[in-house]
């Protein structure tokens, strides 16, 4: 297996959908929009409300077959062996590229659903995606690891290409993703810090592995500014959860950004928006900061409009994304 990077000088636009589906026509409308702006890929999260994988089906069901990607699904929740049979299924249903990511997800959800968290999540994730990527390559599985056990062949039919990514935040799951992952998936990581920490690691793995640098893809929460609008609410309408996670908390700490939000939160947003890690402002300034996300060595950017959606809706969600496809990152 080798990596899959793209020159960096072009970056692709995605969308994630800013909210989580309660009933899957709600989504339709982000499909349509990925389709008709020509935004490279549709992007749904991890969600304990509705499984992304059946409202990407409802989509192509109702006529809006786009690339898609879960970015990033959490491995407690599926066996290897399922993961790779729904990025598949997924794959033959859009009839478009997908990328498959996953991640550990927090250590309390480990032990909620597993009873004890993950010894190693570096070891765990080895484990997971070198067992997709696997599978999805046709390959028989023979895993008899620490955390994960699989013996099996995925039956592998005719279908557009399927990336195997990986949630990267440090370094170590960054160097990780270097050596065994098509694609590193960051969240709420300023370009900066790509830049200097991230892109380095995954070069670091991808060396050791004797392969390309995995593609990266960087979601980034992003708004435009407007008039009656607090710029720190709709940073924490997006990210306040986030934020609140150790993991998350340590990779802000590493770029420079300290959070508190037991203590302050609207001051944590505000070194959110200093930091880069949240882009807020008019149109020449997030086009110089994701500018700027180009230049840190990102292949794809995905435009994270969920603080707006919480604070205004979906209508002005919806046309802020037509904006800044069409008129701000053109």
């Amino acid at each position: 297996m080798t990596g899959t990077a793209v020159s960096a000088a072009t970056p692709q636009y995605s969308v994630l959908m800013p909210f989580t589906p309660s009933r899957p026509e709600q989504a339709l409308p982000y499909a349509a929009l990925t389709q008709w702006t020509g935004a490279h890929r549709l992007w749904q999260g991890q969600s304990s409300v509705g499984e992304p994988h059946q409202t990407f089906a409802y989509m192509a069901a109702s006529g809006f077959r786009v690339p898609a990607g879960t970015g990033v699904t959490v491995m407690p929740l599926r066996h290897p062996y399922e993961a790779a049979l729904q990025a598949q299924s997924l794959a033959v249903t859009m009839n478009h590229p997908v990328v498959a990511g996953f991640g550990p997800g927090a250590g309390v959800l480990q032990k909620n659903l597993l009873g004890a968290p993950y010894r190693s999540q570096l070891g765990a994730c080895r484990e997971y995606v070198t067992a997709v990527r696997g599978l999805l390559d046709g390959e028989a599985v023979d895993l008899d690891g620490e955390f994960f056990r699989v013996r099996g062949r995925l039956p592998v039919q005719p279908r557009p290409e399927v990336e195997v990514g990986l949630g990267v935040l440090r370094p170590g799951m960054a160097k990780l993703a270097g050596e065994v992952a098509d694609t590193a998936i960051t969240w709420l990581t300023p370009a900066t810090y790509l830049r200097d920490v991230v892109v380095p690691a995954l070069e670091e793995g991808a060396a050791r592995a004797g392969r390309t640098r995995p593609r990266l893809v960087a979601m980034v929460p992003v708004a435009l500014a407007a008039d009656g609008r607090e710029p720190t609410d709709v940073a924490l309408a997006s990210n306040s959860a986030h934020m609140s996670l150790p993991h998350y908390r340590d990779m802000l700490r590493r770029s420079g950004i300290d959070v508190d939000m037991e203590t302050d939160p609207v001051a944590s947003a505000k070194a959110l928006i200093a930091g880069g890690a949240f882009v807020y402002g008019g149109p020449l300034d997030i086009a110089e900061a994701f500018d700027e996300y180009r230049s840190a060595g990102a292949d794809e950017i995905v435009l994270n409009v969920s603080g707006v959606f919480a604070t205004t809706g979906t209508r002005t969600a919806l046309k802020e994304l037509e904006t800044l496809l069409r008129e701000v990152l053109s």
